[in-house]
Formats: C-alpha cells, structure tokens, sequence
C-alpha cells in the first residue's frame, strides 16, 4: 500500500495540513519547509492527487515535454531519455511530475502544445529540440506561456533555454583529428532544420578554416533524421565520391550507420566521430570516439529554469536571471579516431 499523505507528514516533521499547503504551493509556507516535505514525498514515493487539484482550480505541478521523435525512434536514441532522465529527477525533487507527448513533425509538435495550454494540465513546457524560424517557440510566446528550450535560442534574452556550445565543441573535433594528421574530413549531420547541427556544422567549417584547409562541399552530408539508416545514406554518399581522411558526425547513431555502411562494404582506416557518449559507443569494438554532452544535466538545468520560472511572480519573470545554461562537454578519444 502506497503513502498517504499522513506518512508524508510524519516523515518531514510536520502537519497534514502543512503538508497539503506544500502540495499546493502555498505562498506562506517558508521555503525550507516546502523542500522538507518535498524531499520526504520523493523518499516515500507519495503522488498527491494531480486531478483533485486541478479540479480545485489550483495551476498544476506538472510539466510538459515535447519530444520531436515518434515512440519508436526516441528510445534509439539515448539522448532523449538522458535528457529525460536528469529532468524527471530535479522536478520530482522539486514536487513537479512530467507529461510526455511524441511528434512526427513540427505540426504535430504544435497541435500537443496547444493541447497542453488549452487542457490546463501542465504549468509549463520544455522543449528537447531547437529549431531554425522555431513554430513552436513562437506558439509557445504568442500564448504567453512559460516553457524553456533545450538548445540554443534564436533570441537568447527573451528565452529561457540550455544548451552545449555545439560551435566550439564540434571545433574541438575537427582540431584534434587535424592535430592527428588527417587533412580532408567529411561531415555528416542531421537534419539542417535543427540549430544543432547548424551549430556543429559551423564549429566544423571554421576549424577548416583556421588551420587554411577549404571546405570540400562533396564530403558533407546532411541527414533527414539522427538515425543509423540516415548515417548509412550519408556514407554511401561521401564515400561514393572522395575518400576522406576521417568524417565527424553530429550523433553517435550517424556514426554507428556509418561505421556500419563502412563495414559491409570493406572500407578501412577511416577515423570516425560521434556526439552523445552512447553506452554502446563506449563498448562497442572499435570503441567510438565521440562528445559527451552530459544529457542528464542539460535535462536538469532545463527542469530547474523553468521550475524557478514557474515559482517567480509574473511581474519578475523577464527579469529571471540567469535565463539560459551553458553545459560543458569533453571529447572522449576512442579507438576509432
């Protein structure tokens, strides 16, 4: 049988009703005692009633998440769930639970954040991908309603968001392959909508450039999707033409369709990077070199800005600061590269 609320209660030292005051985030209740219950709901594994609250006409303690991958896609690729891993845990650390919604597109992505608003079962929105001329960000502003982008923001001090410097760290890759005598490097990314890869790609151009090697347009490939098949495409496509030196890609599943593509078609010695530290990049043989982007804590760093958000008067919420998270990543040298 599961906790009740007298448990909570017992257990963090104080009252039913302080404790129903919490749930309903009661602004004279201090904020040492709002933790001290939180913390005992988490260890008890107590869930207030979301409906009852709702019904009461209190705002929700949940949060929506708009992941831009249908069921089936999302869970090949372990950023998205790292990524949901580190929000679920600081938000249920703070007292909020989590609702999820899959797209296909960004029609899709719209339609559930309307639903979101218009159902007022969620307080506020987190956003796993950022996009060119963003619809949804712009949905999301044109509504007044507070939401956090994990990526980088097109205007970056009206937004929360978090995010790598995928500039710089897709830079670093490219140096460290040049620093290893390789001298024409592919590119193979993902979808060209996604400021990731255009963040990547830039980082990509530029580390050319600084060390005076042109950019070879046949060895780029950009992908319709993060995927091992799309990696496949991309080297049946640059290796079709030139043979590389070595090919960065933008996500280790790239890499792993790459690496694939290469294998069934008895090419060797080109090195290959990848984005994200997968596990099975990590034990896979060759072990694939490849950026680890510490998705568990982009996940919280969005789950806390939007949380504060949430819990900052409306009057304050443009002067929030800080808005935005820089979080640090680290090449991780491997056997392929």
């Amino acid at each position: 049988m599961g906790a009740n609320i007298k448990d909570v209660a017992k257990f963090a030292g104080v009252s039913p009703s302080t404790v129903s005051r919490v749930i309903h985030d009661n602004s004279r209740i201090s904020q040492a005692t709002k933790e001290r219950v939180r913390n005992a709901m988490v260890e008890l594994g107590y869930v207030p009633n979301a409906a009852a609250s709702s019904l009461a006409g209190r705002t929700p303690r949940t949060l929506g998440l708009v992941l831009p991958n249908n069921p089936g896609e999302l869970f090949k690729n372990p950023f998205f769930i790292n990524a949901m891993r580190g929000i679920s845990v600081y938000a249920q650390a703070r007292g909020y639970f989590l609702l999820y919604s899959f797209s296909r597109d960004e029609e899709d992505e719209i339609q559930f954040i309307r639903n979101y608003i218009n159902s007022g079962w969620v307080s506020g929105v987190i956003l796993l991908a950022a996009r060119k001329d963003d619809r949804c960000v712009d949905y999301l502003k044109l509504s007044d309603f507070p939401f956090v982008l994990i990526g980088h923001a097109a205007d970056p001090l009206t937004t929360c968001w978090v995010d790598n410097d995928n500039f710089q760290a897709m830079y670093q890759v490219v140096t460290y392959l040049l620093e290893k005598g390789h001298r024409k490097i592919g590119f193979l990314g993902g979808p060209e909508t996604f400021r990731v890869t255009q963040d990547r790609y830039n980082g990509y151009i530029q580390a050319l450039k600084g060390r005076g090697f042109p950019l070879e347009e046949e060895l780029v490939f950009m992908g319709d999707d993060f995927t091992e098949d799309s990696g496949m495409k991309g080297g049946k496509e640059i290796l079709g033409s030139i043979m590389p030196d070595a090919i960065a890609t933008t996500d280790d599943q790239l890499a792993f369709g790459l690496l694939k593509y290469m294998e069934e078609n008895g090419i060797e010695g080109i090195a290959v990077t990848g984005f994200n530290n997968t596990v099975r990049g990590i034990y896979q043989r060759p072990g694939l070199t490849s950026v680890d982007v510490n998705a568990d804590l982009l996940g919280e760093r969005a789950a806390e800005l939007l949380i504060n958000l949430l819990e900052t008067d409306e009057s304050e919420r443009q002067n929030l600061s800080p808005n935005h998270y820089f979080v640090e990543t680290k090449l991780i040298p491997r056997e392929t590269a």
